[in-house]
């Protein structure tokens, strides 16, 4: 079960960081708003700007799901295999 966490955390703290770099950057109006890494993205004006928001995005959920696949997903359905076998 170890290595189905590691494998959750390296997804969670990788994905995870490359969100907040590019969530600081395209989603952060200014310093003093209470809405700093969760505002609305600016309309891209370059394709590297629509890259990097999309990237965002994908970051974002890459985190999210694939923390709970090898957290709680990967775990319930070995369990459930081993319940299987054993009957």
């Amino acid at each position: 079960m170890a290595d189905e966490f590691v494998k959750g955390l390296g997804l969670f703290t990788g994905a995870g960081l490359g969100w907040l770099v590019l969530a600081g950057w395209y989603r952060t109006e200014s310093f003093e708003s209470p809405r700093q890494l969760i505002a609305a993205p600016p309309d891209p004006e370059t394709l590297f700007d629509a890259i990097g928001i999309f990237l965002g995005d994908v970051f974002f959920w890459t985190a999210l799901l694939g923390a709970f696949t090898f957290w709680l997903l990967v775990p319930a359905i070995n369990q459930f295999a081993s319940r299987g076998q054993s009957s």
